[in-house]
């Protein structure tokens, strides 16, 4: 499997790329990566150093892999963190080139805008960029319930409400929807959900919630499920394999004590997933 990762990069710690990277070719994918800003570390910390990349930069590195011949070749486009509306018009380009040369290709766009504890934390016009042009080209997105909310304008929180959210969601393009980070009033204390739902129904998974920020979580969440999910063509079984690998990357980061997640230190994870939880369907 080839996946054409066109996301940010730290040099301290893992988000966008520096995250999602590893824990794919740790599970047999070619990654082709292009970066978006290259920074020091991750805006998180208050602090940090390098530059945004010009999207004529990051277009220009696209182009320079279709030039190569990879395109017919590339089984999934993967979109991030979009710090510009410049670079939502590159990816939606090479979205389309992609499809054009691999029709058999999908996109999996992770819509980041913010979530729950923090609210929105992008620029005004990311949202609606994201709504309105990014997610009717993608065939699987993977927001958070917060960003799932803000991009159908409603206020999931049961299952129900948030499987209506999800319809919505689907109308707009995509056929596939991860909502990450689910919490709803009448679950388990001290737990957290991920929901998924295709055209073959929709399911939910309950994994512990462990006491812990963990900045990049979602962007090993998006890759692993995309690849897990174009592999076995199973959505039930990518949830689980996706929720086994980073439960047990978040509980080895919490027992480290580090701020940064433990990425290489639970590559067994991502190889050979614990398979400790089992998605429940819900219709």
């Amino acid at each position: 499997m080839k996946i054409l990762s066109i996301q940010s990069a730290v040099a301290y710690g893992h988000v966008g790329n520096s995250a999602a990277v590893f824990p794919l070719q740790r599970i047999g994918v070619e990654v082709l990566p292009v970066y978006t800003v290259n920074f020091s570390n991750h805006t998180g910390y208050g602090a940090w150093r390098g530059p945004l990349i010009p999207p004529a930069d990051v277009a220009d590195v696209i182009t320079g892999i279709e030039e190569r011949g990879a395109f017919p070749h590339i089984d999934a486009v993967l979109s991030g963190y979009q710090g510009g509306e410049g670079i939502g018009d590159v990816i939606i380009d090479a979205v389309a080139r992609v499809k054009a040369a691999n029709p058999n290709a999908v996109y999996a766009c992770d819509p980041v805008m913010g979530n729950a504890k923090s609210g929105c934390f992008v620029a005004p016009a990311i949202p609606v960029l994201l709504r309105e042009r990014v997610v009717p080209v993608a065939d699987i997105i993977t927001p958070n319930q917060f960003e799932l909310g803000f991009l159908t304008g409603t206020e999931p929180d049961t299952i129900e409400s948030t499987l209506e959210a999800v319809d919505l969601a689907r109308a707009m393009g995509p056929s596939t929807v991860l909502v990450t980070s689910v919490e709803r009033p009448d679950r388990e204390e001290g737990t957290i959900e991920m929901l998924v739902a295709d055209d073959s129904g929709a399911w939910i998974v309950q994994t512990p919630l462990l006491p812990m920020k963990a900045n990049g979580s979602g962007d090993v969440t998006a890759a692993l499920f995309t690849a897990h999910y174009v592999e076995s063509k199973d959505a039930a079984l990518a949830l689980e394999r996706t929720a086994s690998s980073v439960f047990d990357l978040l509980e080895n980061t919490h027992r480290s004590g580090e701020r940064e997640l433990q990425l290489v230190e639970s590559q067994e994870a991502y190889a050979h997933p614990r398979m400790q939880f089992t998605a429940r369907q819900v219709r």
